[in-house]
């Protein structure tokens, strides 16, 4: 088992840069593939980013591309999530997942374990 802490959100301006890091304990860090999700009032939980185990590999979704960069240290048991350009419609609470998978995957039900989440709110 693992347990996941987000930290980083905030308010920032559009156009601003904010990142985000989530801290593993537990298992070995380097045995799960992780996972960026969010969610906004009212909406379904979405999708943002995924990493594989080594950090080799990486998927983004269409609406943050080239704005968007998840990274991992497995040395500091931590994954991050670099955002810049920031839009208002990137306002939502952010959650990091991690599956004992050993792909990365798109799909929240793939994920087993979830942090609490962290704020962001982007200003117009």
């Amino acid at each position: 088992q693992v347990q996941l802490v987000e930290s980083g959100g905030g308010l920032v301006h559009a156009g601003g840069s904010l990142r985000l890091s989530c801290a593993a304990s537990g298992r070995t860090f380097s045995s799960y593939a992780m996972g960026w999700f969010r969610q906004a009032p009212g909406k379904a939980r979405e999708f943002v980013a995924a990493i594989s185990r080594s950090g080799s590999s990486t998927t983004n979704a269409d609406s943050v591309k080239d704005r968007f960069t998840i990274s991992r240290d497995n040395a500091r048991n931590t994954v991050y999530l670099q955002m810049n350009s920031l839009k208002p419609e990137d306002t939502a609470a952010y959650y990091c997942a991690a599956t004992l998978k050993s792909y990365i995957f798109r799909n929240r039900l793939d994920y087993d374990y979830w942090g609490q989440g962290t704020q962001v709110t982007v200003s117009s």
